[in-house]
């Protein structure tokens, strides 16, 4: 895979097969951090942080897996890779940042389980990239996630000056418009990489 290959699969990673708008990975921490566009980038840089790291580490685990014969084993070893290094930034972030940590609340353990990350891991070996390809595509992935969680904290933060019918108010009118910018990212599918 040359380098201007590597470019138009990050590219496609972030808009085209967005993980919340596309591929609808990692939904929780989107609707559940996205009201304020700082706590929502924040969780984009943790998330970007956890899932580059997670690429790495869970392809070198997948190749020590291979080499015993126990590729089994993936998913088992993938979530406790992502489960350590969640831990990690969760110490880190409550020593250093601790404004962050406690507007992140309950979301920051929950991207152990956070489905864009083990994804991530999944598709580097299902796609079959080598190490470097799985960093990129593992942190253009992350940054396509924090692209839509900001975006999507910024129409949130116009909606409440909005005023909706009664029936549309609070969470009703928030799918409806993570549906609405969904169908906004779904344009670039038909962007021909190839």
């Amino acid at each position: 895979m040359s380098f201007t290959d590597v470019l138009l699969m990050m590219f496609g990673a972030v808009l085209i097969e967005n993980f919340i708008f596309a591929k609808f990975y990692g939904c929780c921490p989107f609707l559940g951090v996205s009201e304020k566009p700082d706590t929502a980038l924040g969780m984009g840089m943790a998330v970007t942080f956890v899932m580059t790291l997670s690429s790495a580490v869970t392809w070198l685990v997948y190749q020590l897996l291979v080499a015993f014969k126990i590729e089994y084993f993936q998913t088992i070893a993938f979530i406790l890779v992502i489960a350590a290094l969640v831990q990690f930034i969760e110490m880190f972030l409550r020593k250093f940042v601790p404004a962050l940590y406690g507007s992140l609340g309950i979301y920051l353990p929950l991207i152990t389980t956070n489905c864009a990350v083990l994804s991530s891991a999944l598709l580097n070996i299902q796609n079959e990239y080598n190490f470097i390809q799985s960093i990129c595509f593992g942190f253009a992935s992350a940054i396509g996630f924090t692209l839509a969680i900001v975006v999507f904290a910024g129409v949130r933060m116009r909606m409440r000056a909005a005023n909706p019918p009664r029936a549309f108010k609070g969470f009703p009118i928030t799918l409806i418009a993570a549906g609405l910018l969904a169908m906004a990212f779904s344009g670039f599918t038909s962007i021909n990489l190839g």
